[in-house]
């Protein structure tokens, strides 16, 4: 595979191994598909580089910016094993929506956290109870309700899937066209790279759909729609209430200063995270700088201040190097003056990490004590 920007526009190629033949290029311009394609001629060169690789026995696997991982939606045989190129060009084309989505200005995070995009319904009691009723009539321990490709509540045995298909998997469904239901087969890159599982998604409502990860049963007419209408249908009301979760992730109504332009709260256990670049009405800067901001922030933290795990300190040498990690961080772009620029702070407590984007007006002597205070609120939310 190869990446390569020209002008503002990202192309993402990848080439047969073994033949250099190309498989598929998808382009991405200013954050949306883009119909220009690479060049025969810098496709022919990103092959001799390659090819010029493997003569020193050096293997070109992959290419990546910081921000943007790809991941393909065929088995990990059929790309390491090609019998039938052009059969193989066929099926990659189930993966370009997903990957279009990676290439472009996405609303979600979970490709540069790996933690699972959630959102915070407002009776989460009630649906993750009709969830695990509607599992076990299914007969599947794997189902999730996706809104805009967040999870906002899942089974535990959907929790327990590993990484990357926790944040692939409702990533991928909030790249697909909509449609009312769905039989998907997939793979899944660490649980079953080799065997396809099916991927059943069921609309309740416009961006709300019901997921279950199953085997060869049960078949969709079982699901379509009696069992649906029988689980579902009485629970309408609270799940309208989940559609503004989407952008807000947020219920409506939660208490946040009015100084917060951003924010993201991972919680680095659990894998999963709340990404929200609009808690409060319009302000600048636009939502899409705000999520480049927190984006190249997150970036930025993780790599010089922050490890990338959690964990107790051990009992070693180490015990001093631990006792000096940071717990906080801050950034102002621009100038400190009041009202002018933005800010950025980073917390860590425990098992949680929060990075808030703040308003100019934002007195930097105060950026931890908020960040503390909205920590301990949002908490008890993940």
């Amino acid at each position: 595979m190869g990446e390569e920007g020209t002008g503002g526009t990202v192309h993402l190629l990848c080439l047969a191994a073994s033949s250099g033949v190309p498989l598929f290029c998808r382009s991405s311009r200013g954050g949306a598909p883009a119909r220009q394609q690479l060049p025969f001629s810098v496709i022919g060169s990103l092959n001799g580089v390659h090819m010029f690789g493997q003569n020193l026995e050096v293997q070109l696997s992959s290419a990546r910016t910081e921000n943007t991982t790809v991941v393909l939606l065929v088995g990990l045989e059929e790309l390491t094993n090609i019998r039938n190129v052009e059969r193989l060009k066929k099926d990659l084309r189930a993966s370009y929506c997903l990957i279009d989505s990676f290439l472009g200005d996405s609303e979600l995070i979970g490709d540069l956290t790996q933690c699972v995009d959630c959102v915070i319904p407002p009776e989460g009691s009630l649906l993750q109870e009709a969830l695990s009723g509607f599992a076990e009539a299914a007969g599947t321990a794997f189902v999730s309700l996706v809104v805009s490709g967040r999870v906002l509540a899942a089974t535990e045995g959907w929790w327990r899937l590993g990484t990357p298909e926790a944040v692939l998997l409702p990533w991928l469904v909030g790249s697909l066209p909509p449609q009312t239901a769905r039989d998907y087969p997939v793979y899944l890159p660490h649980g079953s790279p080799t065997v396809p599982h099916r991927l059943l998604t069921l609309t309740l409502l416009p961006s709300l759909e019901l997921c279950l990860l199953c085997g060869p049963t049960p078949p969709l007419s079982q699901l379509y729609p009696q069992l649906l209408e029988r689980c579902w249908q009485p629970l309408l009301d609270p799940l309208r209430a989940c559609l503004p979760l989407g952008p807000r992730a947020l219920p409506s109504g939660f208490p946040l200063h009015t100084d917060i332009l951003g924010l993201l709260l991972l919680h680095l256990e659990l894998k999963r995270c709340l990404f929200t670049v609009e808690p409060l009405g319009d302000k600048e800067p636009s939502p899409e700088q705000r999520r480049r901001l927190l984006r190249n922030f997150y970036t930025l933290v993780t790599s010089t201040h922050f490890p990338p795990e959690p964990g107790p300190p051990e009992k070693t040498e180490r015990e001093v190097y631990q006792a000096q990690l940071p717990r906080a961080c801050y950034l102002v772009l621009g100038t400190e003056e009041p009202g002018k620029g933005v800010r950025l702070v980073a917390l860590q407590l425990g098992v949680r990490r929060l990075l808030l984007l703040l308003s100019p007006q934002s007195p930097s002597h105060g950026l931890r004590s908020l960040a503390t205070h909205t920590l301990h609120a949002l908490t008890p939310l993940l």
